[in-house]
């Protein structure tokens, strides 16, 4: 694992990087989400996933829209929170029963209490889609 001084490092998709053993920049892969990253004054420890599919965090955008009874221009974004968009709790729950029948995927609770952001659903129904194929 590489080793970088830094006192912020974030990755979002598709801007990411690659790094070669000594830390430094050796072009563009494809699109990864930064999961942790420890203080310049330590060694720093990333830790990366593969972001949902563009299809996957459009999808869950319109059942946003649709949920919440947003307007066509309103603008949603992969980091779009759902509180920020005006939803409650049960709305919430909504989204998420409305994901796991457009995906044909059950999300446990548990999850689904961490769902705040389009891009943690579309994170989530990435995997939980991923894990049924491979079952």
């Amino acid at each position: 694992m590489a080793s970088i001084a830094a006192t912020c490092l974030r990755l979002q998709p598709p801007t990411t990087v690659q790094f070669n053993e000594s830390g430094q920049v050796t072009g563009r892969i494809s699109p990864l989400r930064l999961v942790s990253v420890r203080p310049a004054s330590k060694t720093v420890r990333l830790q990366v996933s593969c972001a949902a599919k563009p299809e996957t965090v459009q999808k869950v955008c319109e059942i946003v829209r649709k949920q919440l009874a947003l307007p066509p221009e309103s603008e949603l974004t992969p980091e779009s929170k759902f509180s920020a968009l005006g939803a409650d709790s049960l709305d919430t729950v909504e989204i998420v029963m409305g994901l796991e029948e457009e995906f044909d995927i059950s999300v446990e609770e548990e999850n689904s209490q961490n769902i705040t952001t389009v891009q943690e659903a579309a994170d989530l129904i990435d995997k939980l889609v991923q894990k049924k194929a491979g079952a």
